[in-house]
C-alpha cells in the first residue's frame, strides 16, 4: 500500500475533523476580538498539534473589535408598528429618523435618479439574475456616498432569518445599519412604497483590542512554502458551522493527510481571525510573510460546506491544470471557476504578488444560504463532505509543494484589467476595497 493510499484511507473514517467543527460551534459565539474567537484559535492550534504540525502556536494582532448592543427598528408612518432587527458589525451606535427608500437590489442603477439624502435606505441581500454578486458592503457604501441616515439589510431567504456581516474592513462604518429578515423586508418595501418614515436605534461600540491567529508547520525547513488557511470566527448570531467552522475542519482533515506524506517543500497551516471583520487575520498572516518565499496559497474559505468542491482561481491559470490532475486521481469533480474577488482570506496575499486559489463548494443556491444568519448550525454540516474536501486540499496541497516550477505570479495590471472587465471596481469602490496600490 502507497503513503498516499494509506493516509487517505485513514481520513475516510477520521471522525478528528467533526469533533474540531462540534468544539467550534459549542462556543458562545467567535465574533472577532472577543473570548470564543481566542479559544477558537486555541482549539485549531490543539487540533494542529494532535495532526503531528511542528511550532504550533498562536499570535495576536491589533483589532478595532465591535460589540453587539440592543437595536431597535418602528415603523412610524403610515402605520405604528415595531420590527426585529440585528445591527450589523461596525455599525456605529445612533438614533435616526427618516423616510424609507428601497433601493432593491444596491446596485448602481438602483440608487440611479434616487434621494437617498437623510433616508433609511433599504436594499435586498440578493443580486440581480444573471449578474454578478453585488456585495453589501459594496450597497452599504452606496447609501453613505448619498447622504443616507441609515442602511436596513433584508434577506432574501425565507425563514425570519435577519442577516449579518461587516459594513467596513476593519473600522467603524459611518452610519447605523441592521439586517431584517425578508418577511420584515416585505412589510418595508411596501411601507417605501406608501412613504413610509421609520425611527432606527443601534447600541454598539468599537473599540481597541486583539486578534488571534494560530500557525503551525509540516514538511521539510525550505526557503519556499506553500500556505493553507481558513479563518475560525464567526459571527455572533450563529454557530458559524458553515461559515467558517466546515473550511476549518477541512483543514484539519487536509492537515492529517498531509502529515503522513512525503512533501518537497514546507507547508505553512494557518487559521485566521477577524475574516468576517475585514480580513484582518489574514492581512496580518500575510504581512508577516515575504511574498516571494510564498509559492502559492491554498484559502480553505468555504470548503467542505456540501458535496461538490468548487475552486476559484484568480487568475492563476496554472490552478486549473493542478485541480484537474486532483479531480482526475481521485475520480471527485471539481468545479474550476478563474473568479477574482476581495472578499475572502486570499485577498491581501493576492494583491502582495502571492498566487492564490480558494476552495469553497457548489452551494444548492445563489449567495450565502444559511449563511450569515441564526441558522448556520451544526446540523447543516455533514462529515463526509468535510473529509472528502479535507483530503482534496491535501493532494491539492501535495501537488504544489511538490511542483519543480514556479506557479506564475499574479500580473497587478492584469487582475485590476480583470476586475475591471468585470464589472467589479465601481463596487469595490463603493465598498471602500478597491486596491489603489497594487502590486
Amino acid at each position: 500500500m502507497t503513503e498516499e493510499a494509506r493516509a487517505l484511507g485513514l481520513a475516510w473514517t477520521d471522525e478528528t475533523p467533526w469533533t474540531v467543527l462540534t468544539a467550534l460551534t459549542e462556543l458562545d459565539h467567535r465574533l472577532a476580538g472577543h473570548e470564543g474567537a481566542r479559544r477558537a484559535a486555541e482549539i485549531t492550534a490543539d487540533a494542529l498539534r494532535e495532526a503531528g504540525a511542528r511550532d504550533v502556536h498562536t499570535d495576536q494582532f491589533a483589532l478595532p473589535v465591535w460589540t453587539r448592543g440592543g437595536c431597535s427598528l418602528r415603523v412610524t408612518q403610515p402605520t405604528d408598528r415595531e420590527f426585529e432587527g440585528i445591527a450589523l458589525p461596525y455599525s456605529p451606535a445612533g438614533d435616526v429618523a427618516g423616510r424609507l427608500v428601497d433601493v432593491g437590489y444596491g446596485t448602481e442603477d438602483g440608487f440611479e435618479g434616487v434621494d437617498v439624502a437623510d433616508a433609511v435606505v433599504l436594499a435586498s441581500t440578493d443580486s440581480p439574475p444573471g449578474g454578478r454578486l453585488v456585495h453589501r458592503m459594496e450597497k452599504y457604501g452606496r447609501a453613505v456616498d448619498g447622504g443616507a441616515a441609515a442602511f436596513v439589510f433584508y434577506n432574501h431567504r425565507d425563514g425570519q432569518l435577519p442577516p449579518t456581516g461587516s459594513l467596513r474592513f476593519g473600522r467603524e462604518g459611518e452610519i447605523p445599519a441592521v439586517g431584517v429578515s425578508t418577511e420584515t423586508g416585505d412589510w418595508l418595501q411596501e411601507y417605501a412604497d406608501r412613504g413610509g418614515e421609520v425611527a432606527l436605534s443601534v447600541d454598539a461600540r468599537t473599540g481597541p483590542g486583539e486578534g488571534t491567529n494560530t500557525q503551525g508547520a509540516l514538511g521539510p525547513d525550505t526557503d519556499e512554502e506553500v500556505v493553507v488557511l481558513a479563518h475560525h470566527d464567526a459571527h455572533d448570531i450563529a454557530e458559524g458551522a458553515l461559515d467558517n467552522g466546515c473550511g476549518v475542519a477541512a483543514l484539519v482533515a487536509a492537515a492529517r493527510v498531509l502529515a503522513d506524506l512525503d512533501l518537497d517543500t514546507r507547508v505553512r497551516l494557518a487559521t485566521v481571525g477577524a475574516e468576517e471583520v475585514g480580513l484582518q487575520g489574514a492581512s496580518a498572516l500575510a504581512g508577516s510573510l515575504d511574498p516571494e518565499s510564498v509559492r502559492a496559497v491554498v484559502n480553505l474559505d468555504g470548503a467542505g460546506r456540501y458535496r461538490t468542491m468548487r475552486a476559484f482561481c484568480h487568475g492563476t491559470d496554472h490552478f486549473e491544470g493542478v485541480l484537474e490532475t486532483v479531480s482526475d486521481d481521485t475520480g471527485h469533480p471539481i468545479e474550476v471557476r478563474d473568479t477574482v474577488h476581495p472578499y475572502s482570506d486570499h485577498w491581501p496575499f493576492l494583491t502582495s504578488g502571492v498566487p492564490a486559489v480558494q476552495l469553497h463548494s457548489v452551494t444548492p443556491e445563489r449567495g450565502r444560504g444559511w449563511g450569515h444568519t441564526h441558522a448556520d448550525t451544526r446540523d447543516k454540516a455533514d462529515p463526509r463532505n468535510i473529509r472528502e474536501h479535507g483530503m482534496l486540499a491535501a493532494l491539492l496541497v501535495r501537488e504544489l509543494a511538490g511542483e519543480d516550477e514556479a506557479v506564475p505570479r499574479p500580473d497587478a495590471d492584469a487582475l485590476r484589467d480583470r476586475l475591471a472587465d468585470d464589472g467589479m471596481r465601481p463596487g469595490m469602490e463603493a465598498a471602500g476595497v478597491w486596491p489603489e496600490n497594487w502590486g
